[in-house]
């Protein structure tokens, strides 16, 4: 069994601290517009413009994620307290509505620049699970997003939450919608990649959904939130919706 200890400062300059989870965003980032640039794009002047795009990308990220957690996690405490909206610093943002702010911010842009924003979208999906995978290891390193109580004999005991043996549930998730979704989106990326713009972005959505629902039953539900509906999570609950919108994005793409 593993006693998990681990401080959320990486390390710390004067009086700065600098954290694991804002390092897996920096790193997320660099690391996915890396791989896109030298692996992926081909065309010159789809490179020019991914450039550019980087900053809406950023942009939607975080607006989206904090939105997403205030609305969807947290809307009573956040509604009593506004100013917290702001102090991204403390914690509490949602993949789901990082997803929406990234789709709106990439909208905006190739309708900016008269272009197909799909094959932006399929990019982005094809390098966010460099990032989910960061991301999953830094919430382990936090504490954060832990499992449920359980007797494996590879549990965890998160010794910042209490001293229970706990599904190491973020461990998981970075496997799956990290390692396991970046495999499958590149092993599809010939066939589909320009051939059909969207395809790439709803088979991310499909199959990150599909392991985010699945996972969630070995994950601790939030405690504000606790079960919704049928002893599903909240998180569960957007998945599957976010799964009925990628499949139908898949059929819509796939028929045109």
């Amino acid at each position: 069994m593993f006693t998990n200890n681990f401080d959320p400062v990486a390390f710390q300059i004067f009086s700065l601290e600098i954290r694991w989870y804002s390092l897996s965003y920096i790193f997320g980032i660099i690391l996915g517009w890396f791989y896109c640039k030298k692996f992926l794009i081909k065309d010159k002047k789809i490179v020019n413009l991914f450039d550019d795009l980087i900053t809406y990308l950023i942009i939607g990220i975080i607006i989206g994620g904090r939105l997403g957690y205030v609305i969807f996690y947290n809307p009573i405490y956040y509604s009593k307290n506004l100013i917290e909206i702001f102090m991204i610093w403390n914690g509490g943002m949602s993949f789901h509505g990082g997803v929406l702010g990234t789709i709106i911010a990439t909208y905006i842009f190739g309708k900016k620049n008269n272009i197909n924003y799909y094959i932006f979208l399929d990019l982005i999906a094809m390098s966010a699970p460099i990032g989910i995978f960061l991301g999953r290891i830094s919430n382990f390193i936090n504490s954060e997003l832990y499992g449920r109580q359980t007797d494996i004999f590879w549990a965890v005991i998160f010794k910042k939450i209490d001293n229970l043996s706990r599904h190491p549930s973020q461990i998981y998730e970075a496997f799956f919608e990290g390692i396991i979704l970046f495999i499958l989106l590149n092993f599809v990326f010939k066939k589909y990649f320009f051939k059909s713009p969207g395809i790439i972005s709803s088979i991310f959505i499909i199959f990150y959904s599909l392991f985010r629902f699945l996972i969630e039953f070995t994950r601790e539900p939030d405690a504000q939130l606790g079960f919704i509906f049928l002893n599903f999570t909240l998180g569960q609950i957007i998945s599957i919706i976010f799964f009925i919108a990628g499949l139908s994005l898949y059929y819509k793409k796939n028929e045109s």
